[in-house]
């Protein structure tokens, strides 16, 4: 099914390429440069690039400053801090106007060549076109093995069916886009989410390349902090963790009291192994709960540069 119906009688449909960044200077340039270069291939839409400043501490707003005066299809965001990678993609698909969306990371490990095939399923009738990586060039053993592991527990822990082996660089069609954005959840986990809406999906392959320049921002702590967010927002399994732990320190409990003849030696310690872990999971929904309940937003925009009508440009502090 062809998208004609959807943009109502546009000559060319519009599409939206959003790039979160974060101390991203030494190779903004080159990114943007790349990606215009695909861009200018599209001539069947109307592109716009759109540039979240997620807190950098370095140039990387003054560089987006440079593009949205050089080019009237640049337009760039500032966040008044670092609000995390998951936040500036919310952001970014806030600020589109596109009928597609792409989300796409400044550092050229995801090659925006792939953007006119995404595209081109789209308009094949797929809401939903993601980047699945086949191998993680640059990347350490830890880091390949920990990834591999981490979207196939969660696949097997998630209440519905997850896309392996993929990050936030997707294609997105206006109407998942707008299911997104109007969400209440405050702690989204923007892949799993868009998953969860069950619109139709589809995948493109690729070899990740490694940084063409600065340093990954996705540290130990960072992954661990996603894959939490991941874990707690699209499975109940932590929750019955402590079910199972509990059931089973029990039985082992159990036995062990009628073959040793001496319940103290194992059941004491068991008992508040499992107590403590128990508490521990609630209290990690718990203070879910409570960032959800505190109706903060997901991040507060300091400034904008450019405006869809390239006439127009505007920079102002709001808080959203």
């Amino acid at each position: 099914m062809l998208r004609e119906k959807r943009i109502f009688g546009k000559s060319r449909p519009a599409l939206s390429v959003v790039i979160p960044c974060f101390n991203e200077e030494e190779g903004l340039a080159q990114t943007h440069a790349r990606l215009s270069r695909v861009l200018s291939r599209l001539t069947g839409f109307q592109c716009e690039q759109i540039y979240i400043d997620d807190g950098s501490s370095d140039g990387t707003w003054e560089i987006i400053d440079s593009l949205a005066r050089s080019s009237p299809t640049v337009r760039g965001v500032k966040l008044s801090r670092n609000f995390g990678h998951q936040s500036a993609c919310l952001a970014g698909l806030r600020e589109a106007v596109g009928d597609a969306v792409v989300v796409i990371d400044a550092d050229l490990q995801d090659p925006p060549e792939l953007i006119p095939e995404m595209a081109a399923l789209w308009l094949d009738g797929w809401s939903m076109v993601s980047a699945q990586r086949r191998n993680r060039e640059g990347e350490t053993l830890f880091k390949k093995a920990s990834a591999y592991a981490f979207y196939r527990l969660l696949n097997a822990l998630s209440d519905h069916p997850l896309a392996l082996d993929t990050g936030d660089f997707r294609l997105l069609d206006r109407e998942v886009v707008a299911l997104l954005t109007k969400s209440p959840d405050r702690h989204m986990y923007l892949r799993g989410t868009v998953s969860w809406f069950g619109f139709p999906e589809t995948s493109v392959a690729f070899n990740r390349e490694p940084r063409h320049a600065g340093e990954t921002k996705y540290t130990l702590r960072r992954m661990l902090e996603l894959s939490r967010r991941g874990l707690m927002a699209g499975s109940p399994a932590p929750l019955r963790l402590p079910i199972y732990l509990g059931t089973t320190v029990l039985v082992v409990g159990v036995v062990a009291a009628a073959v040793q003849r001496d319940p103290r030696l194992l059941a004491r310690p068991g008992a508040f192994g499992t107590q403590a872990l128990a508490l521990g999971v609630i209290g990690e929904y718990l203070h879910a709960v409570f960032r959800q309940v505190q109706g903060r937003p997901q991040y507060v925009v300091e400034g904008r540069l450019g405006m869809v009508s390239p006439s127009l440009r505007v920079e102002e502090r709001v808080a959203l």
